[in-house]
């Protein structure tokens, strides 16, 4: 992959400035096509990834991969830096999620200076400012790796209800436009929907179908704020059996109707 078209796609963000637009862009069901880092600096709230909610408070990072479902609070007093790592990233980032609590004021300083030193390369024209912007993207996969390794020793290890709900939000985000209910969901991974429901319950406190009303609510409000396709249309490709109960389904969640919504600053 050429080194440019990669870095072209690497985007460092303020955490309030993803909820420009309404802060339903953060806080609803989604998933991204390329790694997230997440490092808050400052306030505290509660994040919900792969169907587990937990609290998050300053100096957390979040790394959380392609395709993972997630969605996060974001109060007036959050602070700190997302890293879209963009899609044809080749530098070496964990597989998995992990939420790391850091807590020693040497590495918060390290991560802070690295994520400086990357935001002040891609905006040079300095020579060479590419490949110091990818050394420095090297060290923050170094600084994410070491991290964990420190960290894993004492985490425990997820239990049956968060794996089952993993899976749930991974079929979900596979899925979700295909018209399947929750008993359908249920039902692909050998359970009952009483007993995925409750298990949501407890790992998030919402039940399935919560999840997939905000999931497709989510793609909803994108689609209707970012393309003009036709009500009817997104409404077909969310799987929904007509537009009538498309919007009743969208009035219901938002409190507005499509058109209305999408009319709305």
């Amino acid at each position: 992959m050429n080194d440019l078209s990669a870095l072209s796609q690497l985007r460092l963000v303020a955490i309030p400035r993803l909820a420009t637009g309404g802060r339903w862009r953060v806080e609803a069901m989604r998933s991204l096509s390329e790694p997230l880092l997440l490092w808050f600096t400052k306030g505290q709230g509660r994040i919900t990834i792969a169907g587990s909610t937990r609290g998050y408070t300053a100096n957390n990072a979040v790394f959380i991969p392609p395709g993972v479902m997630h969605g996060f609070e974001v109060g007036p007093q959050v602070f700190g830096t997302a890293v879209f790592f963009g899609r044809d990233c080749d530098v070496t980032l964990p597989r998995d999620v992990h939420h790391l609590r850091i807590k020693e004021t040497f590495v918060q300083q390290e991560l802070n200076v690295i994520l400086d030193a990357v935001g002040r390369e891609m905006d040079s024209d300095t020579p060479a400012h590419d490949r110091a912007t990818r050394h420095y993207l090297g060290l923050l996969g170094v600084w994410l790796e070491r991290q964990i390794a420190r960290q894993q020793e004492d985490a425990p290890k997820a239990d049956a209800t968060k794996r089952l709900v993993a899976r749930y939000t991974a079929l979900l985000e596979r899925d979700f436009r295909s018209g399947m209910r929750v008993a359908d969901f249920a039902a692909a991974l050998g359970v009952t929907p009483t007993h995925l429901s409750r298990c949501c319950r407890q790992t998030c406190g919402k039940p399935a179908s919560a999840l997939l009303h905000d999931r497709l609510t989510f793609e909803a409000r994108k689609l209707l704020k970012e393309t003009r396709k036709p009500v009817g249309q997104i409404a077909d490709e969310l799987g929904f059996t007509s537009a009538a109960y498309f919007t009743r389904a969208f009035q219901h969640q938002t409190g507005l109707s499509p058109t209305a919504f999408r009319r709305a600053e």
